[in-house]
């Protein structure tokens, strides 16, 4: 029989536009392990060209999530579709071709260099060996290609294993904490390298605990709790949503801050740390513009701090608890 192609869905509404190519299905999934729900009734729709972040606690259920859209573990109810082919058919071995995986803790063989780990990966993946220099050379490897992987740095090897990862041209990437032991300079490459990707089409979905690193970069994300999408969104509609508080960075003007302290009783909801004259004020977002028109003849400098992501994660977690 010929091999399936890769057929990402394209899926029309009640308006009759197509929606974005839908590259990953995931209906009610679940995986059960005895009385412990690790992965609890997810779903979701990703789409071509989208970075798509996973965010949680430890045991959230993200690992097993990631397992089971590669196949490496059944799901104990619903169903999963990548390129168009259900996760554990015949259809999805093919499929799987077109998938990369950068696992947290990837196991190398130190004995071989970077050029034959990658030729190495290669084979086990049915994709050219052709490729293994110039993705090296691409992610700052080239003068190590020969060299044994034992001799490699954390971060060195971190890079090998998001080379292996882009072997044979994935359409789908799955990447878990993919910034582990890499540099400042190493990590601004490596997501420079990531939006190449998303431009050609290619799905990203992508966990890290280092939720700065995410923020601006992801185009939605999912929050995990106890198995469950607890939140999604963009992280626009994240803050939006739970309404989280802002915060003024404001330089006075001399001799204005008993005045500012007397008008602040006219709104009890904002909260003032400092005395001068540097000030921040933490507000509500309905509150933001009232109070800097309040405040407009006592301020030399203003800057508004949205919440960030690790606010919204933190914020979430103080409304349902703590594990």
């Amino acid at each position: 029989m010929p091999r399936r192609a890769w057929l990402p869905r394209i899926l029309t509404g009640d308006d009759g536009v197509k929606a974005p190519d839908v590259t990953v299905v995931l209906q009610d999934v679940a995986r059960y392990y005895g009385p412990i729900r690790a992965v609890d009734g997810i779903s979701l729709q990703l789409h071509a060209g989208e970075m798509f972040g996973l965010i949680g606690h430890n045991g959230a259920g993200k690992s097993t999530l990631f397992k089971m859209m590669l196949g490496l573990v059944p799901p104990s109810r619903g169903t999963i579709e990548v390129g168009g082919a259900a996760v554990g058919t015949s259809a999805f071995r093919a499929a799987r071709r077109r998938i990369g995986y950068l696992p947290e803790n990837l196991a190398l063989y130190d004995n071989l260099s970077g050029l034959e780990t990658l030729r190495f990966f290669a084979r086990l993946k049915g994709s050219s060996q052709d490729d293994g220099f110039a993705l090296l050379d691409r992610l700052g490897l080239a003068h190590a290609a020969r060299r044994p992987v034992r001799e490699y740095s954390k971060g060195m090897r971190q890079r090998l294993g998001l080379a292996q990862a882009l072997l044979g041209n994935p359409r789908v990437l799955f990447l878990d904490e993919p910034g582990n032991g890499l540099d400042p300079v190493a990590l601004h490459d490596m997501h420079a390298l990531l939006r190449e990707r998303q431009q050609a089409g290619v799905t990203i979905v992508i966990t890290s605990h280092i939720l700065s690193e995410l923020q601006e970069r992801v185009d939605r994300l999912a929050l995990l709790r106890h198995g469950k999408v607890q939140a999604l969104g963009t992280v626009a509609a994240l803050r939006g949503r739970h309404q989280l508080p802002l915060r003024l960075r404001v330089r006075i003007v001399p001799g204005t801050l008993r005045l500012i302290q007397r008008r602040l009783e006219a709104l009890p909801e904002v909260a003032m740390y400092g005395a001068g004259p540097m000030l921040c004020l933490v507000c509500p977002p309905d509150t933001c513009m009232t109070l800097v028109g309040l405040l407009a003849d006592c301020l030399d400098d203003l800057r508004i701090d949205e919440p960030t992501l690790e606010d919204v994660f933190f914020g979430m977690e103080a409304t349902h608890g703590m594990d």
